[in-house]
């Protein structure tokens, strides 16, 4: 039966949730608290407190002085005692030796019951600071506890508590004493009063982890998120893409009805959320950023001083849908792509490319051959300020009008190729065998070896090379996203230790000393080192000249072959048309070959051994009128020919 202080163990075990190491160490560090005051012990002493968890029992060990005669007996022990433990103690030495008081049961429990406390508090907290660490950035939930005006406080897991200010709450939500609430792990701090939680519902990663949990398509990796654009409680865009051909990602996201978006509005109190299909070409992510507005065109400029800057063009109709309740749509859309955007109508637009021809000296060859056309736009957008209607064909003539002006104007310098010496500096940096290496077996996820094949990338060497030149066109491929550029990322680290594997073994050989003449000792290894290296034939000619004998190898007599066994080329002529006839009908079409001196007996075969074997053709066929079988023989002509005798 376990004794009471056993089952006190468990119980506290049970209740803090702590491993039984850290009970047992607060433990023996409270009896050495206990013993220094108990006993008015130095702080510089060495103490040590073992307990017994089957019995409760509590020895204390303190580290004295071996004396030949006791003065202190807290610091201090004779030499007599000090060899009972240690034969070879020498006076003047230190030894550890058992001082347990006597009743120091009872005055440990006494004086040692707050320093226990102390230290399970100072375990729980610190276990819950590892915990809470980990989680970070993922969803936790938990139950208010209290709403104040600063926000609310949140008792989560291990007995820690969490607190949401109010601008990580989203507008318009209220909560009450025990709702249940998720939120995400924001920030975790450490003070003297335990962990600080900081939870959000506002961060934009909230939208994220709601999103991996409702779509396992996101969770797996066939569908990536690309960016998260977000005001809280009112709008969210989300851009998405897939790993995978025949993956619809937004339609994964949506689910079948929407059931799947339609929870993640819920919990987000009705917040609006557009899911868009991310595109690797700036100019149709965009256009798709700017949903549900209809875009006309959009004119892509990274040469202004301000930055990246997008102009999109949209029918005058779209023009409020496009920026929004207070530009909300604009400035979601900006956030999502990364790009200033500028969104005209397309009469705005007009009149901005009719005065930038007319202004601008660079773009007068274009104003000359857009001159009728230029007459075209101003009359319609003078009737447009009268307010007179316009035909859908003058919007249209108006619409293709702006596209030239403007892709004239924002037509980009192309990319500059990478120079040999560029490529070359990349190529050395790389394992010579990686190019032998497809790019199917170079140990990369499927779907993404998949997309670097697609992509042209057909071995591991030609993706590293690319990689050591500009990453950002690997990350730039449709289906390549943050962890495909992770797996990339621990692939080109392999790489680059065996690179550097090669190279130290490469160092090593040649600070191998190098043979010389004089190290050498044989015919045989000389021989060989004049084969394998021929620019050094000058300098072991002298003693090739001493060993010449040695070397020198009888060379075997090549056979000569008479003109008697040289087999002349038979030449061969394209049967006619009625000999292609007759073949056909051959019932029976075989090839014969036979020797000219067959009949001359042993002599003649050892002189046809010498000679040459001629081939002769034989056909056999059956002639029904007849009934009788036709062997017809081949033979050469007097003018090259060939004819066929019965």
């Amino acid at each position: 039966m376990k004794n009471e202080f056993t089952l006190a163990f468990n119980e506290v075990l049970e209740e803090k949730q702590l491993p039984k190491e850290v009970i047992l160490k607060a433990l023996e560090s409270a009896m050495v608290s206990a013993y220094r005051r108990a006993v008015n012990a130095s702080n510089a002493q060495h103490v040590e407190a073992k307990v017994d968890i089957e019995t409760g029992k509590v020895t204390i060990y303190a580290e004295k002085e071996i004396v030949e005669e006791v003065e202190d007996p807290r610091t201090e022990v004779s030499l007599e005692e000090a060899r009972k433990i240690d034969p070879d103690a020498q006076l003047g030495g230190m030894i550890v030796v058992e001082s347990t008081p006597r009743d120091f049961g009872r005055v440990a429990a006494q004086t040692a019951r707050q320093v226990i406390q102390q230290r399970i508090r100072d375990a729980e907290r610190q276990a819950q600071l590892n915990y809470y660490q980990k989680q970070l950035g993922e969803i936790v939930s938990g139950v208010v506890q209290a709403v104040s005006a600063q926000g609310l406080t949140i008792g989560l897991e291990m007995k820690a508590e969490g607190s949401m200010p109010r601008k990580e709450m989203i507008p318009g939500e209220r909560f009450r004493i025990h709702d249940r609430v998720r939120a995400l792990v924001a920030e975790v701090k450490d003070n003297n009063r335990g962990p600080q939680i900081i939870l959000s519902r506002t961060h934009r990663n909230f939208l994220r982890r709601l999103l991996e949990n409702e779509v396992p398509e996101i969770y797996h990796g066939v569908v990536e998120i690309r960016s998260i654009a977000r005001e809280p409680g009112e709008r969210a865009k989300v851009a998405v893409s897939a790993t995978q051909s025949g993956i619809d990602p937004v339609g994964a996201c949506v689910g079948i009805r929407g059931v799947r978006i339609q929870a993640i509005v819920r919990e987000l109190h009705d917040e609006k959320i557009d899911v868009i299909e991310w595109n690797p070409d700036p100019a149709v992510f965009i256009a798709k950023a700017i949903s549900p507005a209809r875009v006309s065109g959009v004119y892509l400029n990274e040469q202004q001083s301000s930055g990246k800057t997008a102009t999109v063009v949209v029918p005058e109709d779209q023009l409020s849908l496009a920026i929004g309740r207070d530009g909300q749509n604009a400035r979601l859309a900006a956030k999502l792509t990364g790009w200033r955007i500028d969104i005209k109508s397309l009469p705005e637009a007009a009149a901005d490319a009719l005065y930038k021809l007319q202004k601008d000296e660079s773009l007068a060859e274009l104003a000359a051959q857009e001159a009728e056309t230029m007459r075209k736009v101003e009359d319609m957008l003078a009737r447009k300020a009268e307010g007179r209607p316009l035909q859908p064909e003058e919007y249209d003539l108006m619409a293709r009008f702006v596209d030239r002006v403007e892709r004239r104007i924002t037509r980009r310098p192309e990319a500059e190729k990478v120079s040999e010496d560029q490529f070359s500096k990349a190529k050395a940096l790389v394992p010579a065998d990686s190019f032998e290496i497809n790019i199917l077996d170079s140990g990369l996820p499927e779907h993404v070896a998949y997309i670097l094949q697609e992509a042209g990338y057909s071995t591991l060497g030609e993706m590293a090379v690319q990689m050591k030149i500009a990453p950002d066109e690997i990350l730039r491929l449709n289906g390549i996203g943050p962890r495909a550029m992770q797996e990339i990322t621990r692939l080109m680290e392999k790489l680059d230790a065996q690179m550097e594997a090669e190279k130290a073994a490469q160092a090593a050989v040649e600070e191998m000393p190098q043979p010389t003449p004089e190290t050498i000792e044989t015919a045989e290894e000389i021989k060989s080192i004049t084969e394998s290296a021929p620019e050094l034939v000058a300098e072991f000619e002298p003693f090739i000249e001493e060993i010449k004998p040695e070397l020198e190898v009888e060379a075997p007599k090549a056979e000569v072959e008479t003109e008697s066994t040289i087999e002349e080329p038979v030449e061969e002529e394209e049967p006619s048309f009625e000999q292609i006839f007759d073949l056909k009908l051959a019932p029976v079409d075989e090839t014969i070959f036979e020797d000219e001196e067959e009949s001359e007996g042993i002599a003649g075969r050892k002189e046809k051994k010498k000679g040459k074997k001629k081939k002769k053709h034989t056909q056999i066929e059956y002639d029904p009128d007849r009934d009788t079988i036709i062997v017809r023989k081949k033979h050469r002509r007097g003018d090259g020919g060939w004819d066929w005798d019965e």
